[in-house]
């Protein structure tokens, strides 16, 4: 994803009346979030594709996996992020033994009152960092299911709703798979984009070095200089905006035929549904927005489709044992659906 460019510039039912859409409130939303790019850079250096991704996943009011080795700055960016734009952010660090109460919060005793009331866990907040999600049992891992897909959490038959916005950055380790719980297709499927961080290139990552022989502290991006300049009345103003955003019937069409050519791939066992093509629309109107236009052009939707479709495909076992990757075999369907003028 190619960052838009740094200049200010959910529909309901249909039965529902849309709320009205202020153009000016959109234009404001866009260039603070703009902003949003430049203060993370303050603290995380070579990663301008997951903050992308992190933003377009918040203003889709989708949730983020995010996958790279250790010490790719997964834990510093979802932090920065949360800084500049001024939510309130929590990390859980997922373990064999985190019980779902520990998560989503449990009923404890009111001694003043006498009676049972609900605590509410880490999960109610706006930015939630599940680090390496995939180190937790499926049990628990089932119960952030209900408030990624829902944004509420049901606790002994009463249901809580979850602050708005909210977020889901989830991390795990591509490499060590010992004492891991994969994370089943369904639930990769609640993630609406999964954005791999690469090791910096040698320039960023002298830049890193720099920083820290200067003194930067990971642990603090407040030092670093990293300040509010969005806020959730931006995000959600956003959102409003991006429903505006038109779609022609020729992109429509354009993201269904990429979604048919992966289900034809014969070197998949599993292409695209069609939640994933919702998906990947939802992704494109938001870039298109972030780039400072009201129409989804098809260039929006290549530049999204790595990262919505990828973690949705499954490749043939015949076709894993002989090295083939699952972004190879997405790339050649791509480009064997043509582009629409």
């Amino acid at each position: 994803m190619t960052p838009p460019p740094d200049q200010p510039d959910q529909p309901g039912r249909p039965d529902e009346p849309r709320p009205e859409v202020d153009p000016q409130a959109g234009a404001d939303a866009r260039a603070r979030l703009r902003f949003v790019r430049a203060e993370v850079a303050k603290a995380v250096v070579g990663q301008d594709a997951a903050v992308s991704g992190l933003l377009v996943g918040l203003l889709c009011g989708g949730h983020v996996l995010l996958e790279g080795v250790p010490g790719t700055a997964k834990t510093l960016l979802v932090r920065s992020l949360a800084a500049a734009l001024d939510v309130d952010a929590r990390r859980v660090q997922f373990t064999p033994d985190l019980m779902p109460g520990d998560l989503t919060g449990s009923l404890v005793l009111d001694a003043a009152a006498g009676d049972l009331t609900f605590r509410p866990g880490p999960v109610f907040t706006n930015l939630l960092l599940a680090d390496e999600i995939n180190r937790t049992p499926p049990k628990t891992q089932s119960a952030l299911l209900e408030a990624m897909e829902e944004a509420q959490v049901s606790v002994d038959g009463t249901t809580h709703p979850l602050p708005r916005p909210f977020l889901v950055a989830a991390t795990q380790n591509p490499v060590e798979m010992e004492g891991t719980y994969p994370l089943p297709e369904a639930q990769l499927d609640r993630f609406l984009l999964k954005v791999v961080l690469p090791l910096p290139e040698r320039a960023a990552e002298v830049e890193v070095l720099r920083r820290h022989a200067a003194g930067f502290d990971p642990r603090d991006v407040a030092a670093a200089g990293v300040r509010a300049v969005a806020g959730a009345a931006d995000v959600e103003a956003a959102r409003r905006a991006i429903g505006e955003v038109e779609v022609s019937e020729q992109v429509a069409g354009y993201v269904v035929d990429l979604a048919r050519a992966t289900r034809s791939a014969p070197s998949l066992a599993m292409g695209a549904s069609t939640r994933a093509a919702t998906a990947l629309l939802r992704t494109a109107r938001a870039w298109a927005w972030l780039s400072g236009r009201d129409f989804v052009t098809p260039d929006d939707v290549k530049a999204l489709v790595a990262a919505t479709f990828a973690h949705r495909l499954v490749l043939r076992q015949e076709a894993e044992l002989e090295g083939v990757r699952i972004e190879t075999v997405l790339a050649a369907a791509v480009a064997s659906v043509p582009v629409p003028r």
